[in-house]
């Protein structure tokens, strides 16, 4: 980790886990470079879990304009905590966000998102979706609200294990300062892998620190991965299991 004399840090590294992304990718790499990072020096390393298609293509034609643009692959499809595993062990930055690959997540919240940190008022920042009230009618309805309850229900439970007041406990957008990640040995592979770290976090006695976030979520049909029941049920589990264990 790198370091100046007064302490302050001095890179960032954004992780970008990718699965099938090549509509998309092309867009969140130029919007990520395009995003100004207090001075920070900054990493942008994209772990390819075993696309199928044109991403990783998309990528090395970036990474051979951009030398800050690092792509890692996988040889099989993995899952979302297996491609931030990897890129949190190639990370050399002081700071590690994690940015999704497709257009849900706004870039332009990065400098927002990693401030609280810089400024060293925390260590752990998420970005949270959740804090808005549901829209049920009309044409701002709340996309997904089954999604949207289900990770309500889950950062709720979150919040009564550990002890913290965590709305968005499945948020995308997180940010830790790399110390923060000492010691903690990451085993899931899956989406999860949100469960585990903000549970390990907290367990560590790591406050997090909530900033409102906006997303665009898109559909099944457009990419969508994350399945409701099935990762929902996981993620309980994930919870209920940290508490007790390593």
């Amino acid at each position: 980790m790198i370091l100046s004399k007064k302490n302050e840090k001095t890179k960032l590294s954004i992780l970008i886990p990718a699965y099938n992304e090549e509509k998309t990718i092309g867009q969140v790499l130029t919007n990520v470079l395009s995003v100004k990072t207090h001075k920070l020096e900054k990493e942008i390393i994209v772990i390819d879990d075993g696309s199928s298609d044109g991403t990783a293509n998309i990528v090395e034609k970036f990474a051979s304009r951009e030398k800050n643009i690092l792509l890692f692959k996988h040889d099989i499809n993995s899952g979302k905590g297996a491609a931030v595993q990897t890129g949190i062990k190639k990370a050399k930055g002081d700071i590690i966000l994690i940015q999704d690959a497709d257009l849900e997540y706004d870039p332009n919240d990065i400098p927002r998102l990693i401030l609280p940190i810089v400024k060293k008022d925390t260590s752990v920042v998420y970005g949270t979706r959740l804090k808005m009230k549901p829209v049920f009618f009309g044409k701002n309805k709340t996309p997904f609200l089954l999604h949207f309850f289900g990770n309500k229900f889950l950062s709720l439970i979150t919040s009564i294990l550990y002890g913290a007041t965590v709305s968005d406990m499945e948020t995308g957008y997180k940010v830790f300062e790399t110390r923060a990640l000492r010691g903690i040995i990451l085993k899931a592979k899956s989406f999860d892998f949100e469960p585990e770290i903000t549970a390990k976090l907290l367990k560590k006695g790591f406050k997090i620190h909530e900033l409102n976030i906006t997303t665009k979520p898109r559909g099944y049909d457009e990419g969508k991965k994350i399945h409701t029941f099935k990762d929902g049920s996981k993620a309980l589990w994930t919870l209920l299991k940290y508490r007790v264990m390593d």
